[in-house]
């Protein structure tokens, strides 16, 4: 039988990658990188990789 606290996560995982979604483009949004000529795909890699940082920060 799964843990409580697992199964309240799986009741929740919708909603957090719902946020995370958010977060990104609240990022996108604060740096102005919607602009033409801007690479999204390379923009959205770089502002993933300082949220995968502040969450392994966040982790320990």
């Amino acid at each position: 039988m799964k843990e409580m606290e697992q199964l309240e996560l799986d009741a929740h995982r919708k909603d957090i990658a719902t946020d995370m979604r958010g977060l990104l483009e609240k990022y996108r949004t604060i740096f102005g990188w919607d602009i033409p000529e801007i690479d999204q795909e390379g923009a959205d890699k770089l502002i993933l990789a300082e949220m995968h940082k502040a969450l392994d920060d966040i982790a320990v």
